[in-house]
């Protein structure tokens, strides 16, 4: 995605990763697996980087359909002809998994499932044409979207659920390529195409959570500004069910930065709301994670309390909607 527009505001103390005291409070929702989770965001590495028009991307696009397939889902793979910014061509691929399609009352989770081909923000210039995994930044929202599928499988709760992998994200502009007049247009490419497709078909839903950077040491939640532009409701909505089952030190009630990812097309051509959970470092609230674009961006540094948190958070929303 591209990097925050402006600063947070509000804010309040750092996460001390404690999160879970849920007190009194009894969820109705299933117990988010951590530990699956994490193996999920691990598979997703071991492909290596998950770059357009690669092997790898190929391969983890495979697992992650057979993955949802597996948990009951029907799956539809969106196949689309795209351009990088530079004219590249690339074959990407939205994954799309239903759960109970006959319901009318849906509810939307997604997240990206590519990675960047470029380490553009790395400390080390040698990197900055080196793909990156991408655990954090889109294979930890695809690993807490799979392990919903696995609750789905077990507990099916009242609303249609549509967990949607959108490809071609993040291989926008690169910091070190020439390129005047970037608006934002050159990422989300995978989101934009399939925003089209829906606001054409007449897909409808009654809200979107959108999970990117879900899974890094030391993360914080804010509430995103053009979420707040766009869907304030659906973010009083999320937050309020993260501090209701114990993790208000992810999810405080503070403003962060606007930040252009794949929840925009959605709500601008598509006619979704739809909000971003989007990490940033606890210790930096003006920024995203040190390991945001580049090399580091691996599994060491997935945390799966922050999957936990997440996760745990958006089970709680899914089961409460009736």
């Amino acid at each position: 995605m591209v990097s925050l527009l402006s600063s947070c505001s509000s804010c309040g103390d750092g996460n001390n990763n404690q999160g879970g005291n849920i007190g009194s409070y009894e969820s109705i929702a299933p117990t988010f697996n951590a530990d699956s989770a994490y193996a999920y965001v691990a598979q997703q590495c071991a492909f290596g980087p998950r770059t357009m028009n690669s092997a790898a991307h190929d391969s983890c696009g495979n697992y992650i359909a057979r993955e949802f397939q597996r948990r009951g889902a029907n799956v539809f793979n969106q196949e689309a002809e795209l351009q990088l910014y530079d004219g590249t061509p690339i074959h990407a691929r939205n994954i799309i998994a239903s759960f109970d399609t006959a319901n009318a009352a849906r509810v939307m989770i997604c997240a990206h499932w590519d990675s960047r081909p470029w380490a553009d923000h790395d400390a080390d210039e040698n990197n900055h044409h080196k793909a990156i995994d991408g655990a954090n930044d889109g294979a930890s929202g695809v690993g807490i979207l799979l392990e919903i599928a696995r609750q789905i499988q077990q507990k099916a709760p009242s609303v249609g659920i549509d967990l949607i992998c959108f490809d071609a994200e993040d291989c926008g502009v690169p910091e070190w390529a020439d390129y005047p007049g970037d608006t934002g247009d050159t990422w989300c490419l995978g989101s934009q195409y399939w925003a089209r497709k829906a606001s054409a078909s007449g897909y409808s839903a009654r809200f979107g959570i959108l999970l990117d950077m879900v899974g890094g040491k030391q993360s914080l939640f804010l509430k995103e500004q053009l979420s707040m532009h766009f869907a304030p409701s659906i973010v009083d909505k999320v937050w309020s069910a993260g501090q209701r089952v114990g993790y208000s030190d992810y999810f405080p009630n503070a403003i962060g930065g606007a930040v252009t990812d794949d929840h925009v097309p959605v709500n601008r051509i598509a006619g979704i709301p739809c909000i971003d959970v989007i990490g940033t470092n606890s210790a930096n609230k003006e920024g995203f994670p040190a390991t945001w674009h580049t090399v580091n961006d691996n599994i060491e540094n997935i945390d799966r309390q922050t999957l936990k948190a997440v996760g745990q958070t958006v089970l709680e929303v899914i089961y409460t909607e009736n």
